[in-house]
């Protein structure tokens, strides 16, 4: 009898140490984007940042959803650290299934705005948690149209310096915003994060994010 007790307080405390480490645990964006800290921060939780450096080239004949999935996952095994869950995320504009990243100079960001315009397209955003054991991830797709376009909106656009930087030229939550017309799905999807699906992964590998989030 006396080993079966022993072996009830053993199980016990191990039950205690993991929940100790679970609700210790500290949540690290493996990304350098201030559109996806900003979204985190709204979801009211505390983290650290350590951009992940990847190769962000896609690989021949990848379609954006293994792309973005592939990127996510690679961004969020990145550098791990003992104690953190790391997250990772990479966003494309699809249109007519090829690949629209970041605008290489004006006059590419005004090529990509011009084939956007009066049409609509994909936004592909994937999102990865890593605790150094598990590893899960998803993808989502968001339906972006926009109105028609022409050559001097897209020279004005360019002179913002808005669109250096995102990915199909154009940012939602921006200026950009004055071409969109309608959205199908998520709207934060096509900002660089999924609220809804994200906050779904932190709590399927064992992230309490009420726990984490800040008392206002």
């Amino acid at each position: 009898m006396a080993l079966v007790r022993i072996g009830r307080r053993e199980t016990a405390r191990q039950a205690a140490a993991r929940l100790t480490i679970m609700l210790e645990r500290r949540l690290l964006l493996a990304s350098q984007s201030p559109r996806r800290a900003s979204l985190l921060q709204q979801m009211g939780l505390d983290f650290e940042v350590q951009p992940a450096d990847v190769d962000e080239a896609p690989l021949p004949d990848e379609d954006a959803i293994h792309y973005v999935d592939r990127l996510a996952k690679t961004k969020a095994q990145s550098q791990w650290r003992a104690g953190f869950v790391h997250l990772g995320a990479d966003t494309i504009v699809v249109l007519d299934g090829e690949l629209l990243g970041k605008p290489q100079d004006e006059r590419h960001a005004a090529q990509m705005l011009m084939r956007l315009a009066g049409r609509s397209h994909q936004v592909a955003t994937g999102v990865a948690v890593f605790d150094g054991e598990q590893l899960l991830s998803e993808v989502v797709m968001t339906t972006v149209t926009f109105r028609s376009i022409d050559s001097q909106d897209a020279e004005s656009y360019w002179a913002t310096g808005e669109p250096a930087d995102k990915a199909g030229g154009y940012a939602l939550q921006g200026i950009g915003g004055v071409f969109v017309t309608t959205i199908d799905g998520s709207y934060s999807n096509v900002i660089g994060l999924p609220l809804a699906e994200t906050e779904q992964l932190l709590s399927a590998i064992g992230f309490n994010t009420w726990l984490q989030r800040r008392r206002v």
